[in-house]
């Protein structure tokens, strides 16, 4: 038999080559439209700190733990679940809104493929951008000893229990990242360690900057679609660090609506502006065209939370929503740096609902969910009727 032209062996290489180019390793649709915004996530995988964490920190610390003891978990849970609230966080209800799956804690996970192909969640509370030594060298102490390189070197491992790399991709590329919140507890630390803003702004932020593009940009590698990266929340708004701060911060510290410490959200304003700088040198070198656009959405967690402290009447707040609901009591916001909520002698409030702060350094569940209905609605990940199921006053 004569073979056949050359022509149609061109013409079969090309199909062939369409074809092994259009799996789900790759970040457009049928249609041509970026699975970001055109396929429906199966899942979540999440990094970050205790904003994020939905137990690996209670896996690490056990007893030790402040929030392995009630009142911790009391509003939904009916008992601590490793959440640093008193229900749930925003990535509860962010993966509730979409209908996913709430990823599983990375520490609690076994160890078959099943166990990670419904999500992962990486974050640990207490966990920083920066490695453990660059504090333990400034002679700092730190809180938990994980930091942002070995969240993603356990996703690394994860994504090797999944198979092969086209089946990695698979599921990589129809998942939702959420890389972050990470570096308030670095910012927290030198804070704490009576460390400079200056030094916190020259030496501290750059290498956290940094070390959040190391992450994004590992995930990128491994087939992410969609990579949503939120920025730091106002530091100078937190209970613990105002009760810190009290008496050392002049009547011109303070912001005039906000009554929020004026450097220190300075210097997480520095932080969201350095952040969304880096994420957009990492668009355009991500932003080729076909099946390798990558879409990185910054989270504007600031916005979120100083939108609700100025006005949380609007949001169903009490008037002062920089008093803590669980404390010892007394004090301008009934915070203590020696009695943290689940201590002895520490009490929550009748109605969390109505508090922003949970503990002076966390939020509550009402907070919580406000937090998460502001990032879906930038985000627009969810349909309407997603954010309604949780409760984002749609009409």
């Amino acid at each position: 038999m004569a073979p056949p032209p050359l022509s149609r062996i061109l013409v079969i290489l090309l199909v062939l080559l369409v074809s092994a180019g259009a799996g789900a390793d790759s970040c457009t649709d049928d249609d041509g439209g970026h699975r970001s915004h055109q396929t429906r996530h199966a899942r979540i995988f999440s990094f970050g700190d205790s904003l994020t964490d939905t137990g690996n920190a209670l896996r690490i610390l056990g007893d030790r733990a402040i929030i392995s003891r009630p009142p911790y978990g009391e509003t939904f849970f009916g008992r601590p679940s490793g959440r640093a609230s008193d229900g749930r966080i925003m990535i509860d209800f962010i993966a509730e809104a979409m209908g996913v799956p709430q990823p599983t804690p990375y520490l609690l996970a076994g160890k078959t493929a099943a166990d990670f192909r419904r999500g992962v969640n990486f974050a640990v509370g207490g966990g920083t951008a920066l490695d453990p030594g660059f504090f333990e060298g400034r002679g700092l102490k730190i809180f938990v000893p994980v930091s942002f390189r070995n969240q993603t070197a356990w996703f690394k491992n994860a994504l090797q229990r999944l198979g092969s790399v086209h089946e990695q991709r698979n599921v990589t590329a129809t998942s939702l990242f959420v890389v972050g919140e990470i570096g308030v507890n670095d910012y927290l630390i030198g804070l704490l360690g009576n460390r400079t803003l200056s030094e916190l702004k020259t030496v501290f932020l750059p290498r956290i900057i940094s070390a959040i593009r190391s992450a994004v940009t590992d995930v990128i590698a491994a087939g992410a679609c969609t990579v949503v990266v939120p920025g730091a929340i106002p530091l100078g708004c937190e209970p613990e660090l105002l009760t810190l701060y009290q008496g050392r911060v002049g009547a011109g510290g303070y912001d005039p609506e906000s009554r929020c410490i004026t450097s220190l959200n300075d210097l997480a304003e520095l932080h969201n502006r350095e952040l969304r700088r880096m994420l957009g040198d990492l668009r355009r070198a991500h932003s080729g065209s076909g099946t390798t656009t990558t879409s990185i959405v910054y989270a504007d967690l600031y916005r979120a939370v100083t939108d609700i402290i100025v006005s949380p009447g609007r949001y169903g707040f009490r008037d002062r929503p920089l008093v803590v609901c669980c404390g010892r009591g007394g004090g301008a916001y009934n915070f203590d740096m020696a009695a943290n909520c689940g201590a002895p002698g520490t009490k929550a409030c009748a109605d969390p609902s109505a508090y922003v702060s949970w503990d002076g350094v966390h939020f509550t569940e009402a907070a919580n969910r406000r937090i998460a209905c502001s990032v879906l609605g930038t985000l627009r990940l969810t349909t309407q009727a997603g954010r309604c199921r949780i409760g984002c006053d749609c009409d």
